[in-house]
């Protein structure tokens, strides 16, 4: 999982940074127009950048910037963030309007705690245009991060998407195996791969 580096910090409005396309669903099927993501980390934040140019179904209760529990019934992206020696992860959910939840997990599904806290640290940004496109971020303190999940180069990431509600479609930049959709596989989740955020 590429991760980009900025030795800036970024600022919403202001970003210009390269997204990865996913073209195909969790089966093999080709999505058009693919959605994008970017990870990015400023020396004080990571910022997960998800944009898609189609419409999307929102949460009924989706408040723009507001913790919001079961967003992945409607569309969503999702980060996954996991520390390979110990197993636990967390996982962030990020509307197209801004909304958001987060949970942390000690294995596959086990919730670390059953009810849902959120972390007044977290900010997200979205934008949603006139066709129903749109772009979100999340953006997460990395000293928030280095202290709940020993967050660093050995860290293992992936990034998924719900899309199409009611008729969902499930999409994973890192490959989880068959099966049905799920993403909480996270022996699966690749390395985080630290590059410099390139001039474009």
């Amino acid at each position: 999982m590429t991760l980009f580096e900025s030795e800036r910090p970024l600022a919403w409005g202001e970003l210009d940074v390269p997204l990865f396309g996913l073209e195909t669903d969790w089966h093999g099927a080709r999505v058009e127009p693919a959605p994008g993501f970017a990870l990015v980390m400023d020396p004080q934040r990571l910022w997960l950048v998800a944009s898609h140019r189609r419409p999307a179904q929102l949460h009924p209760q989706a408040r723009p910037g507001m913790f919001q529990a079961e967003l992945w019934r409607h569309d969503v992206a999702e980060l996954f963030l996991a520390n390979p020696r110990n197993g636990r992860y967390f996982e962030f959910n990020l509307a197209p309007n801004g909304a958001w939840w987060s949970g942390e997990f000690t294995g596959p599904r086990v919730r670390a705690a059953e009810a849902d806290a959120a972390m007044p640290e977290v900010t997200t940004h979205a934008e949603l245009a006139a066709d129903g496109s749109w772009v979100a971020a999340l953006v997460l303190p990395l000293e928030l991060l280095r202290a709940r999940l020993d967050f660093g180069p050995t860290t293992r990431a992936n990034v998924t998407f719900i899309l199409g509600t009611p008729h969902q479609r499930f999409l994973t930049a890192t490959p989880l195996g068959g099966g049905d959709a799920d993403f909480h596989r996270p022996e699966r989740f690749t390395p985080s791969a630290w590059v410099p955020l390139p001039a474009l």
